[in-house]
């Protein structure tokens, strides 16, 4: 039997540094219809629940085919309710199990429907694994990090000063593209990179956070340059 996939796209109303940022025209496109239209074209996903307090955002999310059974609570419209607070409530409202849960936040526009599918492969195969997560890798070494104590630069890890590059173990942090999880692993440990999490490796240069009006403007260039996904 096919497993069943539900995704959640959080997707509040406020925005602080770019207003109304989750429907902010992208390329000529109301941003959040990226990740929706990327799930829909997965063939994997079942059902879409975007997550928002915003009757606005409510209206062009069901425009682009997702679902919005109910609104967020007020509780986790402020700005300090975290991802999982959103996940945790939707999954307490829904009627229905789900073997997998996918996380994609509205700004996702570099998603494609073959990356949640190879999401889903790579997660469904290893059984003992409970979440798969974007990653990218740092583009310079974490051990040669520098702190500024008292006005002068020092480094963190002194005893890799001098090390080569190429000798220091590569580390990782989180993209924030796609997050794919048993949910009952999710709301045990009360984070999306659960203990047994699968990396899912991106290019640095085809991922964009979008935090600015600059940041915009440079996702909007790679966006372009790349073509749609």
């Amino acid at each position: 039997m096919k497993p069943k996939v539900l995704a959640i796209i959080p997707a509040r109303g406020g925005s602080k540094r770019i207003e109304r940022k989750n429907l902010k025209l992208f390329s000529g496109q109301e941003i959040i219809g990226y990740p929706i239209e990327a799930l829909k074209s997965s063939g994997v996903v079942d059902d879409i629940i975007v997550s928002t307090e915003d009757t606005e955002i409510a209206e062009v999310a069901k425009k682009f085919g997702a679902d919005v059974p109910f609104l967020r609570s007020a509780k986790n419209a402020d700005d300090f309710a975290t991802t999982f607070d959103v996940i945790s409530e939707v999954l307490s409202k829904v009627e229905q199990d789900y073997d997998y849960v996918c996380c994609l936040y509205p700004t996702s526009v570099f998603v494609t429907a073959e990356l949640i599918k190879e999401a889903f492969e790579r997660l469904s195969e290893q059984s003992e694994a409970s979440s798969i997560a974007t990653c990218i890798e740092y583009s310079h070494p974490i051990q040669r990090a520098l702190s500024c104590d008292d006005g002068y630069l020092q480094p963190k890890q002194p005893e890799y000063y001098n090390s080569r590059t190429q000798d220091l173990e590569t580390h990782y942090h989180d993209a924030g593209q796609l997050y794919l999880f048993k949910p009952s692993a999710v709301l045990e440990s009360k984070r999306l990179i659960t203990e047994l999490c699968i990396p899912l490796v991106l290019d640095g240069n085809l991922t964009q956070d979008i935090d600015t009006l600059a940041d915009w403007e440079l996702a909007e260039l790679k966006f372009s340059y790349i073509g749609k996904p």
